[in-house]
């Protein structure tokens, strides 16, 4: 593909992936604050103790194909036929495997309320098999937009279905068929939008080829679900669903901040790769300007929901959820860095390396299940502070893959990287020292905001940072 061409299609990608995850976490938050306020930690506790299960079971059912089918470089109808009737087939099989289970993940966690609420919730496990193949379609042709519409959708729907539940008061089960609204509407979305259409052949020889890339990427995406859901799994098994719930809702919050940045550029970053993936010189450059981009978003954000996290929990959804809000503070420094942990992983993916990509993440899985396993009897906070170490200080294991396959020495990642951290922490200390003496909650997180922005857009006009000139030159040319 010509370059003018790469670069304007990644920069709408990015536009648009913006927008997707701008509007799924301003939804998310607005949602969020009312069913923090009907509900209680318990009750978000008791969906968080399932949240493994669900996750571990969407990687199964989608075996990496989505992406083996964006590392093609030539899909025919046969393909996509393969996968969609493979995907229906084992969603199905998950389903009833999971119904019959759910007695004993119901004994795991010693609440046999677990069991209806299980078999409920993971209807969405084969409705959302179903949407598999039109997804993969709109990500390996960079259709951003008609997945930002469709997901924007979705949520609205689905969040105003879990409100009115809870407000009547359906507790824990509005939240489950919040999710699954909101994976129905997206499943009959994404069909629409794809002009793809299956096929009564039942022809399943091309997934040879993809089963042997996917499934690495199976394997790895099933440990990166158990990464995420350690705690839910430690603390439900040994602490009350109250302490779950208040990690869950820190977690949330932590995850809505970070996936803004790694759901905007992961929805370019793979195919993009992919399409120049025999030229690692290009490619090096592409990856270090994405690299620059991520820094420059992902640093001042999550450094910022860190420093107003008290305030935000407090105002937002009461100071019931207040233990919520110094747990928030550790994980939004890890999270700061896991845009770029994605930005590394695509990468790797578009070279081929599923294998390299599965090892990495295997071994961080069991070094983390060591650390909480011997860590829990000492504290919740703790094991969050252990639990975000290991995340950043792995960042330099990701690094060395990389410099395997691009030749990205750790100097460059330094260049890149640390003035956006520098600065970052310079606008947030500003910050605190404008801020220290105002004592009105709504007044301290507005100008904690404000404050901090402020110093940020100024600091990056005066260094003269070529990212923040990129991002401002096209968004006011764009029309």
């Amino acid at each position: 593909m010509p370059a003018s061409s790469l670069k304007q299609s990644a920069a709408s990608g990015l536009f648009w992936g913006f927008i997707n995850n701008g509007m799924q976490q301003l939804l998310n938050l607005f949602f969020g604050i009312f069913l923090a306020r009907l509900l209680t930690p318990a009750d978000y506790g008791m969906v968080g103790m399932l949240s493994v299960f669900s996750f571990i079971a969407a990687s199964i059912q989608e075996s990496g194909f989505i992406a083996a089918l964006a590392n093609k470089k030539t899909v025919e109808h046969r393909d996509f036929n393969a996968v969609f009737w493979f995907s229906t087939l084992v969603s199905f099989s998950l389903y009833w495997l999971l119904f019959f289970l759910a007695p004993l993940i119901a004994w795991f966690y010693h609440n046999p309320e677990l069991v209806s609420l299980a078999r409920y919730s993971f209807i969405g496990f084969f409705i959302s098999g179903l949407g598999i193949v039109p997804t993969a379609y709109l990500f390996r042709n960079l259709q951003v937009k008609q997945k930002a519409v469709g997901t924007i959708l979705a949520l609205v729907l689905s969040g105003v279905t879990g409100v009115l539940l809870a407000y009547y008061g359906f507790s824990y089960w509005g939240i489950a068929t919040q999710s699954l609204v909101y994976i129905f509407v997206l499943t009959v979305y994404v069909w629409c939008s794809c002009p793809w259409r299956p096929t009564f052949h039942f022809d399943f020889s091309p997934l040879k080829d993809m089963l042997a890339f996917g499934s690495k990427l199976l394997f790895t995406n099933i440990f990166n679900h158990i990464n995420n859901n350690l705690f839910a799994i430690i603390l439900g098994r040994f602490y009350s669903e109250r302490e779950v719930g208040q990690f869950n809702q820190a977690n949330k919050w932590n995850y809505m901040g970070h996936s803004l940045v790694s759901g905007m550029v992961g929805s370019v970053a793979q195919p993009l790769f992919a399409k120049i993936a025999e030229d690692t010189e290009r490619q090096c450059r592409v990856f270090r300007k994405m690299l620059r981009f991520t820094s420059f978003i992902s640093f001042p954000a999550m450094f910022g929901l860190s420093f107003v996290a008290p305030e935000l929990i407090t105002i937002m959804i009461t100071d019931k959820w207040l233990p919520s809000a110094h747990i928030l503070q550790l994980l939004a420094v890890s999270g700061a860095f896991l845009p770029i942990v994605s930005l590394c992983s695509n990468l790797l993916i578009s070279k081929g390396k599923s294998d390299t990509y599965l090892g990495c993440t295997v071994a961080l899985g069991v070094l983390q299940l060591v650390v909480m396993l011997l860590s829990y009897p000492y504290g919740l906070y703790r094991m969050v502070f252990l639990f975000v170490g290991i995340n950043i200080l792995w960042l330099s294991v990701w690094f060395y893959f990389v410099y395997r396959e691009i030749q990205l020495g750790f100097l460059a990642v330094l260049k890149d990287t640390l003035p956006f951290i520098f600065l970052s922490v310079v606008a947030m200390g500003g910050a605190y020292l404008a801020t220290r003496n105002v004592d009105n909650l709504y007044l301290l997180l507005s100008l904690k905001i404000v404050v901090a922005a402020v110093i940020y857009i100024l600091l990056m006009w005066l260094s003269k940072a070529v990212t923040f000139r990129e991002c401002l030159d096209y968004l006011l040319h764009k029309k």
